[in-house]
């Protein structure tokens, strides 16, 4: 199985994947409607693809989710924009204006303070949460 911290980076990367196979996929769909379209796309490879790297995205999830905090976890979807843009840019041609540089730059700071600041509050007083229990050992609860 992959180390958490492989896992915890496949979540973006896959998620930039799933956006780059369904721009290929919708530019080869024409004009149809109806359940014509609905043939195209599910027998379009890229779409396909898409489809594919949505699943397994969702179990590596799973996976992370499993391990990690939601609080450390989650920050890490907003990595997923900044790869998206630089995808774009690289791969289609699309232009990045200066502040797209700069709300990439704010959103991997903000991803990187997050992930910190859950970090410590689970040093701080000693106190560690109980996954998958409510109880804190207080009280009634003892």
């Amino acid at each position: 199985m992959m180390s958490m911290r492989l896992s915890w980076l496949a979540v973006p990367v896959l998620n930039t994947l799933y956006q780059f196979f369904i721009k290929h996929g919708a530019a080869q769909l024409d004009g149809a409607g109806g359940a014509d379209w609905l043939w195209q796309a599910l027998t379009s490879h890229w779409i396909l693809a898409a489809i594919a790297a949505e699943i397994l995205c969702f179990f590596i999830w799973m996976n992370v989710l499993s391990e990690l905090d939601l609080s450390r976890a989650f920050p890490l979807s907003g990595i997923s924009y900044v790869l998206i843009i630089a995808t774009s840019w690289f791969v289609f041609g699309e232009p990045v204006v200066g502040l797209q540089v700069i709300g990439s730059g704010l959103i991997l700071t903000g991803v990187w303070l997050i992930a910190s600041a859950a970090g410590e509050t689970s040093d701080q007083n000693g106190w560690e949460p109980k996954r998958g229990s409510l109880s804190t050992d207080t009280g009634k609860d003892k």
